[in-house]
């Protein structure tokens, strides 16, 4: 008996609460897949990472026996101003000489790293004054260019979406819900061939050091707002038409992420999505349910007042116990005789 109500209560006490068991969940699968992340990168990039340490220590060992009149503290503090400088954008390469970071295609192409989030980090402010704008700009141009995006994206989604599911629901006559998933999956597919297979066989032809495979990663790097900066367009030697080069992927950064927005808020908007992040979701309080707790309230206090009230008049009216006369049987007092 005791087991079958501790049982019952565990049972009502998770039916309760499945959307806090339901996010519990959530958050260690989240802490698993990204303990999972870590091990796969660990496990693939470590012995890579190991062979470039062993393949540049045995270049610098080299390069001292060849050159035997330079020091190894010299060879050392040379290169790590050559790598402070390099992690700002500035090389000391012959090759690399020609071509400005801070010229205006460039700095366009940093400010749209910068408003979008992308960051490849490739080129950084020199000065303190840039330090300062940078901030400044970010804080004031980050929420801009939020707002831009979404009103972009809203009036896009009325054409590119809600229409077209409305007018095959329609005129038609399919389901709706399955009407929409088709749809937000066509969408998926045209967005990936125009702005990653495309871009991706352009970046190809125009990179001389890049194949198909790591022109496809730039694409998704760059419009899923990762932007790692190991792979930058427009950087290579003598690159033909930089300038223009540099405003084209400027544009295609802010088109690109533009369709990824509408791709993404097409699946959002899509029923089975709908139901599946309620489940992780506080519930919300309905008007209706918060009348109906009112009035059971209202209604409890007003029973236990009725009662109250009731039971002081019960008692105030209650009738005295009446007490029978003593009456002699000849009708006349005994006392008095």
């Amino acid at each position: 008996m005791l087991q079958s109500l501790t049982s019952n209560s565990c049972v009502r006490l998770i039916q309760s609460n499945k959307s806090a068991w339901y996010f519990l969940f959530l958050v260690l699968g989240y802490i698993v897949y990204l303990i999972f992340g870590a091990v796969v990168f660990s496990s693939v990039e470590l012995p890579y990472e190991d062979q470039r340490r062993q393949e540049l220590r045995t270049a610098k060992r080299q390069f001292l026996q060849e050159n035997e009149c330079l020091s190894e503290e010299r060879l050392e503090e040379f290169l790590e101003k050559a790598l402070e400088a390099s992690n700002y954008g500035v090389s000391i390469l012959n090759n690399a000489s020609s071509n400005w970071n801070w010229d205006f295609t460039s700095a366009l192409f940093f400010a749209s790293t910068v408003l979008t989030t992308t960051g490849y980090g490739h080129t950084a402010p020199l000065s303190g004054g840039g330090k300062a704008f940078c901030i400044i700009y970010s804080v004031i141009g980050i929420p801009f260019t939020l707002l831009f995006l979404t009103a972009v994206v809203q009036r896009i989604m009325v054409f590119s979406t809600r229409r077209p599911i409305m007018y095959v629901h329609m005129h038609w006559g399919l389901s709706k819900p399955l009407v929409a998933i088709v749809h937000a999956v066509l969408l998926a597919m045209v967005a990936v061939a125009c702005f990653f297979l495309i871009p991706a066989a352009i970046f190809s032809a125009l990179e001389k050091d890049w194949n198909f495979l790591e022109s496809f990663y730039f694409c998704f790097i760059s419009l899923s707002t990762i932007g790692l900066g190991d792979y930058v367009p427009g950087e290579a030697f003598n690159q033909r038409f930089r300038e223009l080069y540099k405003v084209g992927i400027t544009v295609y950064l802010l088109l690109g992420l533009i369709a990824m927005l509408v791709v993404l808020e097409t699946f959002c908007e899509l029923q089975q999505l709908k139901t599946l992040r309620k489940m992780f979701y506080l519930k919300k309080e309905k008007p209706q349910d918060r009348l109906a707790i009112l009035e059971h309230d209202h209604l409890s206090f007003s029973v236990a007042d009725h009662t109250s009230t009731t039971m002081l008049r019960e008692d105030k009216t209650e009738p005295y116990v009446a007490v029978p006369e003593l009456v002699s049987p000849g009708g006349d007092d005994p006392m008095i005789r």
